[in-house]
């Protein structure tokens, strides 16, 4: 695990090349079909050579939660150990990783019917107005949720409809912790002025590849919205932004490097409090680790 840009999947296919691994993608964008260039998703011939387990499985008008991906993983790691090899998960979303290896409480699948009528509740009366009805149904769960946040403004008011419950009370109910012993890494990189300059580099690269296309023919078609986790992406938000007028090249370029430099910034943080959190300093040797 490790920051944006922090060389998480060359230290991944480095580890794959030497020793009996499957790799599991812990990325909630990855996970999107057509969401290619600005995922910085492994191409056509790596994953043929080094397969990923957890990529491009949903379309992006769907949704995936932590929970699905605990599920998925779980299974996927069974399935691994029964071979007699080692599962290599890598990634940077770390709600993932902790709602694996700490458990999350056993809430309702997503409805898609209630789904769709808070999408439609959403358009037609605006994201204050859902979160003063979140706050009417469980306040505590509001007090925690940004007036910004419709992902989690919605599950939380979809798990009231669905349960009758708050979902604040319902997330006090942990499910079993796994039966494994984890090894955490942390790719930590021990001068940020070289982590800033990656992803400038990264993210300008990136559009000279087609970024701007693919958000382009994802915009096309005309079922996605900056509603939907998917386009609420780093990357995939500031472009469909500039498609829609919202500002220009220059300041899309400034936008997407400073969204995704604050997405290393939350990355980086999560990982200073991780417990037991081993960490690979990049140069080193692979089995060269520092207790954190």
């Amino acid at each position: 695990m490790g920051p944006t840009a922090s060389g998480k999947t060359a230290l991944a296919l480095e580890w794959a090349a030497k020793y009996p691994c499957d790799i599991i993608s812990v990325d909630s964008a990855m996970v999107y079909r057509g969401m290619d260039i600005g995922t910085a998703k492994p191409d056509v011939a790596t994953l043929k050579e080094f397969p990923h387990a957890l990529i491009d499985i949903r379309d992006p008008v769907q949704h995936y939660s932590a929970a699905d991906f605990s599920r998925d993983a779980q299974g996927l790691i069974e399935a691994s150990l029964a071979k007699k090899r080692t599962p290599l998960l890598v990634g940077g979303t770390m709600l993932y990783f902790k709602a694996l290896q700490n458990g999350l409480a056993d809430l309702p699948v997503a409805d898609p019917a209630i789904r769709l009528q808070l999408e439609q509740e959403l358009y037609r009366e605006g994201v204050e107005t859902m979160h003063k009805a979140l706050q009417a149904i469980d306040p505590v769960a509001a007090a925690k949720i940004k007036t910004t946040d419709t992902q989690r403004i919605q599950r939380a008011i979809e798990v009231y409809r669905i349960t009758g419950q708050a979902i604040s009370i319902l997330q006090q109910q942990k499910a079993a912790i796994l039966p494994y012993d984890f090894i955490n890494v942390g790719i930590i990189p021990n001068d940020r002025v070289i982590l800033h300059q990656r992803i400038a580099a990264r993210f300008n690269a990136m559009l000279q590849q087609g970024l701007i296309e693919e958000v382009a023919e994802l915009k096309q078609r005309g079922d996605l919205s900056l509603n939907l986790p998917s386009m609420r992406a780093v990357g995939y938000r500031q472009v469909w932004e500039h498609l829609e007028g919202g500002y220009g090249y220059a300041e899309l370029v400034e936008k997407g490097i400073a969204a995704t430099r604050q997405l290393a910034k939350r990355q980086l943080t999560w990982l200073r409090s991780w417990p037991n959190l081993q960490i690979h300093l990049p140069g080193n040797d692979l089995t060269t680790f520092i207790i954190f």
